[in-house]
């Protein structure tokens, strides 16, 4: 039985549109590659964790890593908006990661705690800030436990001073997209507009639960979709085969063929769709980074 057409450009992407570059980092790692290619490659922990999750980020990285992982907080920006942990500058950023032994050309592996949830939001503000060499560890710690592989348990190492010149941080305009193009993308011509993408639980999208932010309205942005991350993941915490992730977003009616953008909560989770729309060749799709904490408190936004 033939593939749909929709099915088979995409397919016809995933094998023709990747660059050598994409082909050399590719967003998701296996832990058995990691763990054939430590210490060669960067390790980063990037665990972040909603409050109502119980979890200690930085308190769990401290008694128990991926060997030489150092710790990014995802909090960590100068960005003045009010708005959680929203893209910093590109000085900010480039002090950060030259902090954690990060220089222009290394090859960072990023990893949660949890399997694939924060991890993905550091890879994207690397692409984002111009570092294309950046990849997600496929299932993260619970994957590298899982498989049996050692973790640091001394005291992490503190932060080198490091130097902002060594990491060459450009911000890409395509990667991200603010409030004022959101607003002007919904005001576009029907056929020319960019489909919203959200990542959140069904039931904030729909609004009939309570977004976690008590300023924040429920809901959701006119003409967008849904496609909860968790939608992207298998039972063991790792991202979906690639047929499989193609159904997802085409039983979400988004497919992966046309203009789209990505939204969550606040940038975290929407970066999951983002990954997984890497591994079928679309890494040109930008990202709300303001996403609802931005839009569901601004009382003027429909």
């Amino acid at each position: 039985k033939s593939l749909p057409e929709h099915r088979r450009a995409a397919r016809a992407r995933r094998s023709t549109s990747s660059s050598r570059m994409v082909a050399k980092f590719p967003p998701l790692v296996s832990v058995g590659w990691l763990a054939a290619r430590l210490p060669a490659v960067k390790v980063i922990d990037a665990s972040w964790y909603l409050p109502a999750m119980g979890r200690d980020a930085r308190g769990e990285y401290a008694t128990h890593r991926i060997p030489g992982a150092r710790f990014f907080d995802l909090d960590d920006t100068d960005d003045t908006s009010g708005l959680p942990h929203m893209l910093p500058s590109t000085e900010h950023f480039a002090q950060c990661m030259s902090s954690l032994g990060v220089r222009t050309g290394d090859h960072v592996i990023c990893y949660d705690g949890k399997g694939i949830f924060s991890a993905p939001r550091l890879w994207w503000m690397l692409r984002a800030n111009g570092h294309a060499e950046a990849s997600v560890l496929d299932g993260g710690l619970p994957a590298w436990l899982a498989e049996g592989h050692p973790v640091e348990q001394s005291p992490p190492p503190p932060p080198l001073e490091g130097n902002p010149s060594e990491f060459a941080a450009a911000v890409q305009p395509s990667a991200v997209w603010s409030m004022a193009q959101m607003q002007a993308n919904l005001q576009a011509a029907p056929g020319s507009r960019s489909l919203v993408v959200d990542a959140r639980p069904a039931a904030r999208f729909e609004g009939t639960a309570a977004e976690p932010r008590a300023d924040c309205r429920s809901g959701h942005i006119p003409g967008s979709r849904s496609l909860p991350f968790s939608k992207l993941l298998g039972e063991d915490g790792k991202m979906l085969p690639p047929d499989s992730l193609q159904a997802a977003f085409d039983t979400a009616g988004v497919g992966t063929g046309g203009q789209l953008v990505t939204s969550c909560g606040s940038g975290v989770t929407a970066s999951v769709i983002s990954l997984a729309l890497a591994q079928l060749g679309r890494d040109d799709v930008p990202l709300y980074d303001g996403s609802w904490a931005e839009w569901g408190a601004d009382a003027h936004t429909p």
